[in-house]
């Protein structure tokens, strides 16, 4: 049987709990002065009344209700109103020795009357205690003191409320009293601290009991809405691969992939400086909104006018879409804040457009740690991809350096690189890797003009792949040959041809000559039988002649 979840409200929370905090049990939230524990429980309570129909108790030890209500108001949660019509109750408990004192010894008795009578006065399944260490200044007996949290805990359990109870870290332990020695059932670790000037905040499930969850550490970012929480990656991996194409922007690239980008895909275009990276950025966006999709536009080191103008330059002209509603810039210092405010703001920015698609240039500028700076941008790629947004992201990618370690996150990587050769500088562009499509293996030259982008074949030969002029120039060199061997070879056949009429016509002499030689033979084969003809005639009248000498005359 699963452990019952009551849902927090929490972005991304609910996902790394598995569902939400145990119902009826006790979780203990802590840490420093400013982690957010506070900010928590309230969302938690909040959340409950607004959302769920499950109203709730707020017990704070140091605050009073006015103040609760001023610092929710930023936050647009309406708590008098949530107290007009039943779903909360403020309860601000003063730990007074005074007023913990029952004949002559201490106890949380009076603690329990109030909390009971706030209970049953909403009918609350939703209870919070903020922030329970101020009850130890109250009552020094350490010991008895912790025997009645013990009782208290019992009691809240044994009333069926899920409570969120707060405590301030210690020093070597995670409360200075170690209440999580006995509030046992989930316990999440706040922590905020700054790096290099830059304030990150991270949640840790240490414990929950009876649960699966996550372990790791996760960002959280406190803004306008609340509080946040960005997990690493989906737990689910369920997003949906759409065999769809879209138009990468340049006719040609769309060949070299096999058709386009996939739709919901990420591509990744990295390459050092004046590479070519940002165009191709800027015309996969105007193909996006050709198509009547939105485009958000993530600038992270230009402002839009520089872009727009910088577009402009190549035959881009990206103005239109934005007058029109179909492309927005978002803009990003990398220096104005730390990694999980980039995330908070970006997840907001693209809730608030809703696009189809998406581009971020470049995730190199986002500073911090190495490994923390591939963290944030796998959560965004896996918050893309759960969007079901098509992702164009750019990278500043010097030689011999490696790129942010998401290769693995990348469906189609395309590689552009500047190449001095003949004393210019030439750009080419090829296609590491795309999955589940045929593709290009070639390198082939980036050409930005004027009026556009165009990608030409590569000149590829003995001295290696050659571009610009020295392109020009071997192609140059390749048509001279082939014309000279052209020319040859017409000479030659010319040549071939005199010399086929040459024989020819001999043939004919011969075939004269031999036809003049048969027809006279035939003439004198013929005056020869004539001859021979006349003879034999001859011949035959003599012999008649001779005898015709008369009857009985003697032979001589």
């Amino acid at each position: 049987m699963s452990l019952p979840k009551a849902p927090t409200g929490i972005t991304g929370l609910d996902e790394v709990l598995g569902g939400g905090l145990p119902v009826g049990r006790v979780t203990l939230v802590c840490g420093g002065p400013g982690a957010g524990k506070t900010l928590l429980a309230m969302q938690f309570v909040v959340s409950g009344a607004r959302e769920l129909d499950e109203p709730g108790v707020f017990v704070s030890f140091e605050e009073l209700p006015e103040q609760l209500v001023t610092d929710s108001a930023s936050l647009g949660w309406d708590l008098p109103g949530l107290v007009n019509e039943g779903r909360l109750v403020l309860e601000e408990v003063r730990a007074e020795r005074a007023e913990l004192t029952e004949a002559g010894s201490y106890d949380l008795e009076a603690l329990f009357v109030r909390l009971g009578h706030a209970i049953d006065k909403v009918g609350a399944r939703r209870v919070v205690l903020d922030t329970i260490e101020t009850l130890f200044g109250a009552l020094p007996d350490e010991a008895l003191l912790r025997g009645e949290l013990r009782r208290l805990f019992s009691w809240l359990k044994e009333r069926g409320v899920t409570t969120v109870v707060t405590g301030e870290r210690g020093e070597r332990t995670l409360t200075r009293y170690g209440l999580e020695e006995y509030v046992s059932d989930c316990v999440i670790l706040l922590d905020h601290r700054v790096r290099n000037e830059a304030s990150t905040r991270r949640l840790r499930i240490v414990k929950y009991r009876g649960s699966a969850h996550g372990s790791d550490e996760y960002p959280f970012e406190i803004d306008v809405d609340g509080l946040s929480v960005f997990p690493l990656t989906s737990v689910a991996l369920a997003h949906e691969a759409s065999s769809e194409r879209v138009e990468t922007g340049v006719s040609r690239l769309d060949e070299m992939l096999g058709g386009g980008y996939y739709r919901a895909s990420t591509a990744l275009v990295a390459g050092g400086p004046g590479a070519g990276k940002t165009t191709l950025a800027g015309a996969f966006a105007r193909a996006c909104c050709q198509r009547g999709e939105r485009c958000l536009y993530i600038a992270m080191e230009e402002s839009p006018s520089q872009v727009l103008r910088n577009m402009r330059s190549v035959g881009l002209d990206l103005e239109p879409l934005t007058q029109q509603g179909l492309l927005r810039f978002f803009t990003l210092r990398a220096t104005q804040s730390g990694l999980d405010t980039h995330l908070a703001a970006i997840h907001r920015a693209v809730t608030a457009f809703a696009p189809a698609a998406v581009v971020l240039d470049p995730i190199s500028a986002f500073g911090g740690q190495q490994l923390e700076v591939e963290a944030a941008v796998t959560r965004l790629i896996d918050f893309f991809k759960g969007q079901g947004l098509t992702a164009l992201l750019t990278v500043l990618s010097e030689p011999n350096q490696p790129t942010v370690g998401i290769s693995s996150l990348i469906d189609t990587w395309l590689s552009v690189t500047n190449i001095e050769l003949l004393g210019e500088h030439n750009r080419a562009i090829s296609v590491l890797k795309s999955r589940g499509m045929a593709h290009s293996n070639q390198v082939r030259e980036l050409v930005l003009r004027d009026d556009g982008i165009e990608i030409v074949d590569a000149f590829a030969g003995q001295e290696g792949v050659l571009l610009g002029t020295a392109r020009l120039v071997a192609e140059a060199r390749v048509r001279t040959t082939a014309l000279e061997e052209q020319r040859g070879l017409e000479a030659r056949a010319r040549r071939l041809e005199h010399r086929h009429a040459a024989v020819r016509a001999q043939i004919a002499a011969l075939e004269a000559e031999l036809t003049a030689e048969t027809a006279a033979e035939e003439v004198e084969v013929e005056q020869a039988e004539s001859r021979e003809a006349i003879l034999l005639e001859t011949a035959r009248g003599r012999a008649q002649s001779r005898g015709g000498a008369g009857p009985g005359s003697e032979p001589a």
